[in-house]
């Protein structure tokens, strides 16, 4: 068998772990970056990109029929949205992906690689790769399907099927009613589809404050997404080729697709993570530094969903920024900071991890959506109301949150429901791991007229 030496190995070829792999280079180490299927990984070709193209171009239509002289389509065009997505996955070729880590660097390897020893990965079984200092794993998740009687005889998509589809189902059932759910189903409505969203809670997005979740459920009815709140899918079966689906309250269904949007899990399935005394399937419990916690020595390393910290790319990408930094230091005997908020400490995991659900209307938190229960923390809940939201949109509604902690009046958390408010979330996460004290962020002067001006709003509501 070939025999390879590197002074790091990273599995999993995704956006997470093309970051770790680049600062690991850039701190002067060699560096294999191993992918099973696509260099770019689920976020380029059947997750964030492909799923924000299919939501732009009915987002946008939206937007258009709210402020009055602008001649706009009745519907969209599903070939054309199709085709613009394509273009933006590339339609599915990662040579660009493979040019770009060469060029930063880093040595490609097509295959699927496995611990097979300490700082040993073997790809396909016979190309055996080994580390000087460090393995990286970076492999992201994968799709949860829930066992519910006879939904493998139904036709069904998983996110991947979703984000690639190039047909409108003339009936599409979401079950789910997280991020995936809502973004998909309003996609689909607005290309077309009937869509039913069945949901188990009184309304979707349920790790957000109510109000987000009630607006974006009246958004995605006033695109005809008929939403089953309190319910469930109990049972499915096949039916001239078509699902028919059993809800838990009684009521049935018939689709012609299933879209099974569940949730997901950290894809440590099949790493060979019993070698190392780890239980497969599991996610991988790491420090702020991205080292795996319950293996000896400084020698694995894991970032991005996998660890089950932060299911989202762009704080993958953070924590991968920062391990590579880590193995690149030690490496090379270099001190490592690992203090909250330190150069190789991945805080803001814990205190600021941003997220947007990109529905119409949109959804923009950072930190804490709730106070903690016992803290000294005070909420303030305001509507967008300023002339910035008037001028963006007739009719424009939207509500702004804020919690304080009050013995550092400082922000600990912020959300804003409301069309196109994505773009403010940057500044409350500035705010917030900056630990900007609200004094000082009272002289932050918001530009008229703009959205942003609901800052001045919400400090004038604390008191300020």
């Amino acid at each position: 068998m070939a025999d390879e030496t590197f002074d790091v190995i990273v599995i999993g070829g995704g956006p997470v772990g093309e970051n770790a792999a680049d600062r690991a280079v850039k701190g002067g180490l060699s560096v294999a970056l191993v992918e099973r299927e696509r260099f770019g990984g689920e976020c380029s070709y059947w997750a964030c990109i492909p799923s924000k193209a299919l939501l732009r171009p009915g987002n946008a239509l939206a937007a258009a029929r709210r402020l009055p002289g602008v001649p706009v389509g009745e519907r969209l065009d599903p070939a054309a949205v199709f085709q613009r997505r394509d273009y933006f996955t590339g339609r599915g070729d990662d040579s660009g992906q493979v040019e770009w880590a060469r060029g930063a660097g880093i040595e490609p390897i097509r295959g699927r690689g496995r611990l097979t020893g300490e700082r040993e990965v073997t790809v396909d079984g016979t190309r055996v790769l080994r580390a000087r200092h460090a393995v990286v794993i970076c492999t992201g998740s994968v799709p949860k399907t829930p066992p519910i009687p006879g939904l493998d005889e139904v036709p069904t998509w998983g996110s991947r099927e979703a984000t690639a589809g190039s047909t409108v189902p003339g009936r599409l059932a979401v079950v789910g009613g997280g991020v995936v759910g809502v973004e998909m189903a309003q996609a689909w409505a607005r290309l077309g589809a009937r869509v039913d969203l069945i949901v188990t809670g009184p309304r979707p997005l349920p790790r957000y404050p109510d109000f987000a979740g009630d607006a974006v459920a009246e958004g995605l009815r006033a695109d005809g997404v008929r939403l089953h709140t309190g319910s469930g899918l109990s049972r499915a079966s096949s039916v001239d080729g078509a699902a028919q689906l059993e809800l838990t309250g009684g009521e049935t269904l018939t689709a012609d697709q299933v879209l099974v949007a569940t949730g997901r899990r950290p894809a440590t399935d099949d790493l060979g993570l019993e070698v190392v005394g780890l239980a497969p399937g599991k996610p991988l419990t790491v420090d702020d530094s991205g080292m795996v916690s319950e293996v000896d020595g400084e020698w694995l390393y894991a970032a991005g969903d996998v660890t089950g910290r932060a299911l989202l790319t762009h704080q993958g990408k953070y924590a991968a920024r920062i391990v590579g930094d880590v193995v690149a230091a030690r490496a090379t005997g270099k001190p490592v900071d690992t203090r909250p908020w330190g150069k190789h400490s991945s805080t803001a995991d814990h205190y600021a991890v941003p997220q947007v659900v990109f529905t119409d209307p949109e959804v923009a938190s950072v930190g804490l959506t709730e106070p903690e229960p016992g803290a000294r923390q005070r909420v303030v809940d305001i509507d967008i109301a300023v002339a910035g939201s008037s001028l963006h949109a007739d009719g424009y509604a939207g509500k702004a949150r804020m919690i304080v902690d009050t013995e550092r009046a400082v922000l600990v958390g912020v959300t804003f429901v409301g069309q196109d408010v994505a773009e403010l979330l940057h500044s409350a996460t500035v705010a917030i791991t900056g630990e900007v004290p609200l004094d000082r962020l009272w002289h932050a002067v918001p530009s008229f007229p703009t959205i942003s001006e609901v800052w001045l709003r919400l400090l004038e509501e604390y008191g300020l």
